[in-house]
C-alpha cells in the first residue's frame, strides 16, 4: 500500500527557502575540512569540484588539503568488507587524516557516508570513528547525526520514518528490495527503531533523539537547543524532504558546533553538498567533459556489476536504445571456477579491445545474483567477481584506453576506480544526471585524462544509463 506524501506533510511547516550562498558564508569555516569516509564511491554524486582519494596515507590527505576545498572524499569501499576489516580501515583513515591536518594547519571533522537505503556497517563505522578521534585528540563525540535522506533520488524522512518515493506514492524503505540485502538487511523503516535494531539494543528507540521537520524548519535556534544537552555519541535522526531542509540543518549544525558541540555525521549523498554550501550543479555536457579538442578514442567502456532490478532494466534499455559495438557477459559461474576463469577472461578482453575501435562496449556480470546464506560468504563471492572485473579493466586499459569508463554499482565502481584504473587522486567535476551520477577526473595513474563515471546501482530511471552513454559517446544513436 502506497502512502500519500502530502498527507504526511500536512501537519508540518512549509519548507524555508535558503540560498546555498548563505550556508557557504555562515556555516563553512576557513581552514576547516569535512573528511567524508565514503563506503562506496557513489557518494560523490551530489558534489562538484571536490578532491577524492582512493588511498589514505597522510601524504594523500596533504594533497587533498592543498586543493583548498571545504570537503574531501575518501573511498573506503567498506560496504564490500567484513566488519573487522571495515573497522580497521576506518581507524587507518581517521588516524592519517588527523596526522595530515596537524602538519597542514587544517581543522577536520568527519562524516561517514552510508547508503540512502540504509545498507552498510552501522553503527560500527561511526563507533570506530568516534573512538579513534577520542584516542588521538581526547575529544569525545557528543552526537551522531543520522541523515540518510536523498531527495534527488526520492529517499526522504518524515516523522523519523524513512521512505522511498515512487510514482504512486511513498513506500517505507524496509518494504523495498534494499531491506532484504543479504549482508545488511533490516526490518525497520522508523529510524529510531532502525538504530535500536542495528545497535542490538545498545540504544533503545526512545533514547534516540529525533529532529523532526518542525524543528528543522523552525530555525537554527531550535536545532541548537535540541543538540545542546547531548553527550556520549547520542544518535540523532533527522527529517529531510527537500534540499532546503538540508541547508536549514547545515546552518543549525554549524551553530551547534560553534558553541562547542562535537558532532559526527552518518549521512546520505546530498548532506555534504548542503553542509558546505554548494548549489545543485547542472549536469555536465559533452563539451565540458571532453573539451573543444574532444577525445581521440572511439569507444567507451561500460561495466555493469550491480544486480538490483533497476540496474538490470537500465542495462536492457541501453542495449535496446544504443548502437553498441559489443555486449559481453562476465559469466559468474566461469569466474568462480578454478579451471575456467582464466580462459573466460582472456576471451572477453580480446573481444572488448577489438570492439572499442568501433564503438562502445558493455561488459556486464550475469544477471542472476549469486549469494550464500552466510553474509561473509556472500561478500566473498562479491569480492571474487569484482576481482575478475578489475582484471578485465586493467587489461583493456593497457591495450586500448577507452573514450570513457562507466562503472555501474557500488562495489564495482570502487574496485574499478582504485584497482582497475589505478586512480589514487581525482577531482569530482560534477554530475552526469542531476545529483545522481558523478564524473571523476583522474589526476594521476594510467587513467589520467579518461573521464570516469560513477553510477550507483539504485538510482535513476530506466533510461538513465542510456542518457549518460548518449552524452559521452562518439557514436550517434
Amino acid at each position: 500500500m502506497m502512502i500519500d506524501e502530502r498527507a504526511l506533510l500536512a501537519p508540518f511547516p512549509a519548507e524555508v527557502l535558503i540560498d546555498p550562498r548563505r550556508v557557504a558564508l555562515d556555516a563553512v569555516r576557513p581552514a576547516t575540512v569535512l573528511v567524508v569516509l565514503d563506503d562506496d564511491p557513489t557518494g560523490t554524486q551530489s558534489v562538484a569540484d571536490i578532491p577524492v582519494l582512493t588511498s589514505w596515507e597522510a601524504s594523500d590527505f596533504a594533497w587533498a588539503f592543498k586543493q583548498d576545498a571545504p570537503a574531501v572524499y575518501v573511498l573506503t569501499n567498506t560496504r564490500s568488507l567484513d566488519a573487522e576489516t571495515a573497522a580497521q580501515r576506518n581507524r587507518e583513515i581517521v588516524t592519517a587524516a588527523l596526522t595530515a591536518s596537524v602538519s597542514s594547519g587544517i581543522t577536520v571533522s568527519f562524516a561517514s557516508r552510508g547508503d540512502s537505503t540504509l545498507r552498510g556497517h552501522f553503527p560500527l563505522e561511526t563507533d570506530v570513528i568516534a573512538e579513534t578521534v577520542l584516542a588521538a585528540t581526547g575529544s569525545s563525540v557528543d552526537a551522531v547525526i543520522i541523515v540518510p535522506a536523498f531527495p534527488d533520488a526520492g529517499r526522504i524522512t518524515i516523522d523519523s520514518v524513512h521512505y522511498m518515493r515512487t510514482s504512486n506514492g511513498l513506500t517505507p524503505v524496509a518494504k523495498t528490495e534494499f531491506a532484504r540485502d543479504a549482508t545488511f538487511g533490516y526490518a525497520n523503516s522508523n529510524l529510531r527503531d532502525y538504530v535500536a535494531e542495528k545497535s542490538h539494543g545498545r540504544w533503545a528507540a526512545d533514547d534516540v533523539v529525533a529532529l523532526t521537520l518542525d524543528i528543522v524548519r523552525g530555525g537554527t535556534e531550535g536545532i541548537v537547543e535540541a543538540l545542546s544537552i547531548l553527550a556520549d555519541s547520542t544518535p540523532v535522526v533527522v527529517d529531510i524532504v527537500t534540499e532546503n531542509d538540508l541547508r536549514a540543518l547545515a546552518l543549525g549544525l554549524a551553530a551547534a558546533e560553534d558553541v562547542g558541540k562535537n558532532l559526527l555525521y552518518r549521512v546520505g549523498p546530498p548532506f555534504v553538498r548542503a553542509r558546505i554550501g554548494q548549489a545543485q550543479r547542472a549536469p555536465l555536457d559533452s563539451l565540458e567533459v571532453f573539451g573543444a579538442d574532444g577525445s581521440a578514442a572511439v569507444g567507451g567502456l561500460i561495466v555493469v556489476g550491480s544486480h538490483v532490478g533497476l540496474t538490470t532494466r537500465q542495462l536492457s534499455s541501453l542495449i535496446a536504445g544504443r548502437p553498441l559495438a559489443a555486449v559481453l557477459e562476465l559469466d559468474i559461474e566461469q569466474v568462480l571456477g578454478a579451471d575456467t576463469a582464466k580462459v573466460h577472461l582472456a576471451a572477453l578482453v580480446e573481444t572488448a579491445v577489438a570492439c572499442l575501435a568501433e564503438g562502445d562496449v558493455v561488459i556486464h556480470t550475469s544477471r542472476m545474483l549469486h549469494s550464500a546464506d552466510d553474509a561473509d560468504e556472500s561478500l566473498d563471492i562479491s569480492r571474487r567477481v569484482s576481482a575478475a572485473v578489475v582484471e578485465l579493466v586493467q587489461q583493456i586499459l593497457a591495450a586500448r584506453p577507452p573514450r570513457f569508463v562507466i562503472a555501474k554499482g557500488g562495489i564495482t565502481s570502487s574496485d574499478v576506480a582504485s584497482h582497475g584504473l589505478g586512480i589514487r587522486h581525482a577531482i569530482v567535476r560534477g554530475p552526469m544526471l542531476p545529483g545522481l551520477v558523478s564524473l571523476w577526473e583522474p589526476v594521476d595513474g594510467p587513467a589520467q585524462g579518461i573521464p570516469y563515471i560513477v553510477f550507483a546501482g539504485n538510482v535513476g530511471g530506466d533510461e538513465s544509463l542510456t542518457e549518460v552513454v548518449t552524452t559521452l559517446s562518439s557514436i550517434a544513436a
